[in-house]
């Protein structure tokens, strides 16, 4: 699956779709959690998020290619 170039706002209206919610804001971090979900997810609200990011968070919350 080739990562798809987005921001940090729509990783997290994706992110909050799939049932994920914004505990905090730590700068320019919105940190997300999910109660079945261990880790939580730290999302930078950049124009661009680098690809590793987008990588990171697909692989942490069972995202789709669809998804997005």
């Amino acid at each position: 699956m080739k990562l798809p170039v987005i921001s940090g706002r729509k990783m997290v209206k994706v992110l909050h779709r799939k049932g994920w919610t914004a505990i905090r804001q730590t700068g320019s971090h919105v940190i997300m959690q999910k109660d079945d979900v261990p880790d939580e997810l730290s999302i930078p609200q950049h124009d661009k998020l680098k690809p590793g990011i987008v990588h990171q968070c697909i692989e942490i919350a069972g995202l789709t290619e669809n998804d997005f």
